[in-house]
């Protein structure tokens, strides 16, 4: 009996096996939600200072030289002081904010090593920020949701890829208010390829989502700055969609844009409402995408029969 047999035929093996993988992948996540922006920031930072040397070069020669890397260093001393020369998400090994202690294999089990240390660092004792196993608790629960929905086939597989994506993203957003290219532009190719064998949607309807999902945030992204004279939102969102129009097809691209914009306006008025958040301080909408797109990936198409059928 193959392993495939055994998780198509063992309820307990199967949602076991998805737990503790994604406990394991939800600990990695982690570290591209921290380490991913550095790393983007850190290459941004490294192409302006040569590009700033090579027109002080072409400009002034030696002197304008001298000017321009003195700026660059006093603007950058201080972050890379505390960061190694290798910085990406493999290396350096994981270590504690507070004392720079290298965290232990024993001390880095998702959720449990948390919940053992008590939410402090082994050596200095400093609290660690309840978010890490969080992350790692609400990427295996998602997981075991698309698994029970969706059971022990290439459907759940996909979209539990899916999930890992949109977890991250969130959180890199709401960090941030960025939606790295690394993140949605493989997640739309995987959208893409998928639509070969197909999985959730057919190819043509692949491709036309990906066009139309970007197309249609693009659009309103053009008439609000014409209107308001303001971005509404970033280029990030725009990937985003489309790749969730890749991953879903066309067809799901209208519950999807309705979710957003709809959790989105309830969550911001709320936000402002209660907390007296500047209103003209911009709101990442990438989660309320990402979480839309998870629940049109499980439940797009009764909520659509619902939809139509309320209106009727």
């Amino acid at each position: 009996m193959s392993i495939l047999d055994v998780l198509q035929n063992n309820a307990v093996v199967f949602y076991g096996v998805v737990a503790l993988v994604n406990l394991l992948v939800g600990s990695f996540l982690n570290v591209v939600i921290h380490r991913l922006p550095i790393m983007m920031e850190r290459s941004w930072r490294e192409g302006i200072e040569e590009f700033e040397a090579e027109r002080a070069k072409a400009s002034s020669g030696v002197d304008s030289e001298h000017d321009v890397a003195s700026t660059s260093n006093s603007d950058t001393t201080n972050k890379e002081a505390v960061l190694p020369e290798t910085f990406n998400l493999a290396v350096p090994r994981s270590r504690c904010p507070s004392c720079n202690k290298e965290i232990t294999a024993l001390q880095n089990i998702p959720v449990l090593s948390y919940v053992m240390l008590a939410g402090k660092c082994a050596h200095c004792k400093a609290g660690i920020s309840a978010r890490y196993p969080m992350v790692e608790f609400v990427t295996t629960l998602l997981a075991l949701i698309v698994a029970w929905q969706l059971g022990p086939t290439p459907e759940a597989m996909l979209g539990i890829a899916m999930t890992w994506f949109f977890v991250a993203m969130t959180m890199i957003d709401i960090d941030h208010q960025l939606l790295p290219d690394s993140l949605t532009l493989p997640l739309m190719w995987v959208g893409l390829l998928a639509a070969l064998l197909p999985v959730f949607t057919d190819l043509r309807s692949a491709v036309i989502g990906a066009a139309a999902g970007y197309l249609v945030l693009w659009t309103v992204y053009q008439l609000f700055r014409i209107i308001t004279g303001k971005e509404g939102m970033g280029y990030g969102d725009f990937k985003l969609l489309a790749a969730i129009g890749a991953l879903l097809g066309w067809q799901a691209l209208p519950v999807v844009i309705l979710l957003s914009s709809l959790v989105g306006a309830v969550v911001g008025v709320t936000i402002i409402a209660f907390t007296g958040r500047d209103k003209n301080i911009p709101i990442p909408f990438g989660p309320y995408l990402a979480a839309a797109g998870w629940i049109a990936m499980l439940w797009g198409e009764s909520l659509s029969n619902w939809y139509y059928g309320f209106l009727s």
